[in-house]
């Protein structure tokens, strides 16, 4: 057989390998939460042995898709940039079919409630959450919205939303090569929540702030009673806990 004529084709096949294991697929959702882990967590996360785990994360990192940090004898590992984390966010969007599949245990149908009420898309809010802050920010004219709400590019911060972010404390860092304002499509509510540089700067400032913190081992989050009262002052929004 012939081999593709189309240049693209052998770098995607190779990526899509990479993903195509379901222990590395554990690991790569696991470091969505925007935290490095080390290699035993990962293992045990993905219900591996070390050393088994060790040769599918060489492959991630082998791969770009995560990077790695050594401190002492700790081995961290973290997705490789948000652009990865948009990627695995996508596909699991797209993988979970809609209602998704009955939780097998009362403790796995809690966790997934829970990550649909709140959660972090690895540097920015998710789920019921973050589609509420994100449907705030648009009717208090602070984020404009694209007339096609597919795109990845629906959201643009406003003069008025710069002007907030400043008020908030929470500086928009330069990044050339992300977006300011970026649509995420969310995969328990099927709809696009805040990302790019905004969405991280107003996270990190809703956990700084102590709005939100996180609960069990998950990427979950609650928002706090002190952080009830901060958007409902801020932006308007009714009891989210």
């Amino acid at each position: 057989m012939a081999a593709s004529t189309e240049p693209g084709a052998p770098r995607l096949a190779a990526l899509a390998s990479l993903i195509a294991d379901e222990t590395r697929a554990a690991c790569l959702l696991a470091l969505l939460d925007g935290r490095a882990w080390t290699a035993g967590e990962l293992a045990r996360h993905a219900g591996v042995a070390a050393s088994t785990a060790s040769e599918h994360l060489g492959k991630l990192v082998a791969g770009g898709l995560l990077a790695e940090e050594r401190q002492g004898r700790h081995r961290y590992l973290r997705l490789a940039d948000a652009q990865v984390a948009q990627l695995l966010e996508g596909l699991a969007g797209y993988a979970v079919p809609d209602g998704g599949e009955r939780p097998p245990t009362l403790r796995a149908a809690s966790a997934r409630t829970a990550m649909a009420r709140g959660r972090t898309c690895y540097d920015h809010l998710a789920g019921r959450l973050g589609i509420t802050v994100t449907d705030a920010m648009v009717e208090r004219g602070l984020l404009r919205a694209d007339t096609d709400p597919s795109a990845s590019s629906a959201f643009a911060l406003t003069d008025a939303g710069h002007g907030w972010f400043r008020a908030l404390g929470a500086p928009l860092e330069p990044g050339p090569r992300r977006p300011l304002a970026r649509g995420c499509l969310d995969w328990t509510e099927r709809r696009l929540h805040l990302a790019g540089r905004a969405g991280a700067a107003l996270c990190g400032h809703a956990f700084a702030a102590g709005w939100v913190e996180r609960i069990g081992s998950e990427r979950a989050v609650r928002v706090t009673g002190a952080g009830e009262q901060a958007l409902r002052a801020e932006l308007g929004v009714a009891t989210l806990r």
